[in-house]
């Protein structure tokens, strides 16, 4: 949605959704200025991206929050309902869709299915089959202490007794979001940034989201697009205490899904003693720590910091989901040094458990210690291997950007490239994103777009790599048809119509970074390679109007 969904406190789930259907329109198109502008107590649930809730209607059957739940599934799985009913298959159903949306490895089942189904997997024990301690079975929560201790380069060793064990990321935000706020009460968060946090914090404890709005402009202090600023946090926290609202926590995602920033240890410091200047908690999502696939990008965790400024109330989480490429198994793990914190979320484990079985596998692909006592297979096999297939995946996608002349932030994290789609919108609005989504879909591609993300620009999408090369061909072909065909439409409209040259949502080539190469230290300044400069003049020889200006004419 375009809008924050920060709401007062004490404001109930029945008042909320006569709000979001009593409503009616006033969905995607919003000026950007305006909504800003907006108090935060008027601003509401707002789910129109996706469906119009004019056309919702509320089920006798369910309760307020019932019928909430139904408005964000139907919302939020447009695209994935689509998917799942017509998926693309090579012998089957080769004009079936593919699925660029979903934040999935589909890269090395061959290596991972190897593993899974080795003999050490096959164990059933009594204590497997019974309720386990709902933090987790001991010895997972030690083999999760000892793997976070060695990847996040801790300064000392982690604590197993520190270690919760959940089913899935998802559910710790749930759980997270219940036992450190109130309903009606915040959590702030930058955007653009992954949409199923929304309903991992809203849907169960009736927790909110204050946004603090990044945008594609370099100004201030910023040195690249996007770039989350202690400033710009301060800004969003100030606005939602000034309209009444409690903000209790912070949430930040390193590497950033969408954008695929991975924040240096002076700007987690920042952030961190940000927060404990406000008593904010930090929850740090670190789920693609294991997923930079540059030996150029360097990832640092929070737990590898000497000094955490405020330990009882920093809280990182992180799953095999991502890094070892098996969405389909449930795990997530919070590793916490607050124990009210840990007991607290612990109670909720009962309805949030990892099945015995699916523990002692996890621990066994944890457990995985060569002669000297570092990770063996995890290491030399899984690891190399994913990274050179990212990265080629990684670069495939981004060349056939390049060759369409589309702007994209090059980085080198995640399975994701965030791409700039903003010239194929002709008045830049939320609603035209919305249609240029639907384009792609009716064109047998799923792609995510900005507002699932709460984008405050419109006309950015995101772009799933981490795929099989005759998938990811066939993929980029049906996108370039889209945009080629979207191109004419746009020339022959302007042609009938010429309208303003400076619109608001398109960016001019002096505000305007394009093929940005990754963030690196201050020191490396000099250092974009050459494909990214020639991207960059490519760039900003189309969005200038100088040629316009200077006629053979005018220099005669």
């Amino acid at each position: 949605s375009s809008s924050s969904v920060a709401m007062p406190r004490g404001l109930d789930f029945s008042q909320a959704l006569s709000e979001m259907v009593g409503t009616g329109g006033g969905g995607g198109g919003g000026d950007l200025q305006e909504m800003r502008a907006r108090p935060l107590a008027g601003r509401r649930v707002d789910v129109h991206g996706f469906c119009n809730p004019s056309d919702f209607q509320r089920s006798p059957y369910l309760s307020a929050r019932g019928n909430i739940a139904n408005i964000f599934r139907g919302s939020t799985e447009e695209g994935y309902k689509a998917y799942h009913a017509d998926k693309y298959d090579e012998d089957k159903n080769p004009n079936g869709i593919i699925n660029f949306g979903t934040s999935e490895n589909k890269l090395c089942f061959d290596l991972m299915s190897k593993r899974l189904t080795q003999t050490d997997m096959n164990l059933m024990e009594p204590p497997l089959l019974q309720y386990p301690d709902w933090k987790g079975h001991m010895f997972l929560r030690e083999e999760v202490a000892r793997f976070l201790t060695y990847y996040c380069k801790a300064p000392a060793p982690l604590k197993a007794e520190n270690v919760i064990v959940l089913n899935g990321c998802g559910s710790l935000f749930s759980a997270l979001a219940t036992v450190l706020c109130d309903p009606g009460e915040a959590v702030l968060i930058a955007t653009p940034f992954y949409g199923g946090i929304t309903q991992s914090v809203f849907l169960y404890g009736n927790v909110k989201l204050v946004y603090a709005y990044l945008d594609s402009k370099i100004t201030g202090t910023s040195t690249r697009p996007f770039q989350l600023t202690v400033e710009k946090l301060e800004k969003a926290l100030q606005d939602a205490r000034a309209e009444g609202v409690t903000v209790r926590a912070l949430i930040l995602l390193n590497p950033q899904n969408p954008l695929g920033d991975i924040y240096s240890l002076s700007e987690l410091r920042d952030y961190l003693e940000f927060a404990k200047r406000h008593e904010l908690h930090v929850i740090v999502d670190e789920i693609y720590m294991l997923s930079v696939f540059d030996e150029s990008a360097t990832f640092h965790s929070v737990l590898g910091m000497d000094r955490l400024p405020d330990p009882q109330r920093t809280h990182v989480m992180w799953g095999i989901s991502k890094d070892f490429a098996v969405s389909g198994i449930r795990f997530g793990t919070l590793y916490t040094e607050n124990q009210d914190v840990a007991n607290a979320v612990a109670s909720l484990c009962y309805f949030h458990g990892v099945c015995g079985p699916v523990q002692h596998k996890v621990a066994q692909l944890l457990r995985d210690r060569g002669e000297s006592g570092a990770p063996y297979w995890i290491n030399q096999v899984y690891l190399r291997a994913n990274h050179a297939r990212l990265k080629a995946a990684h670069t495939y996608v981004t060349d056939e950007l390049k060759t369409l002349g589309v702007p994209f932030l090059n980085r080198n994290a995640g399975f994701f490239v965030w791409i700039d789609f903003r010239k194929y919108l002709r008045t830049g609005t939320f609603e035209e994103e919305m249609l240029l989504w639907r384009r792609f879909l009716d064109n047998k591609v799923l792609l995510s777009c900005g507002k699932a993300f709460e984008c405050s620009e419109p006309g950015w999408f995101r772009i799933i790599f981490a795929d099989k090369t005759h998938r990811l061909q066939l993929g980029m072909q049906r996108i370039r048809k889209v945009l080629e065909e979207r191109e004419q439409e746009i020339l022959a409209e302007e042609k009938e119509q010429p309208c303003q040259s400076d619109q608001d949502g398109k960016a001019d080539s002096t505000d305007e970074v394009i093929f940005v190469s990754r963030h690196q230290e201050p020191t490396c300044a000099g250092s974009s390679n050459l494909g990214d400069l020639i991207g960059l003049l490519q760039q900003q020889m189309r969005s200038s109007d100088w040629l316009q200006k200077n006629t053979a004419e005018q220099s005669a």
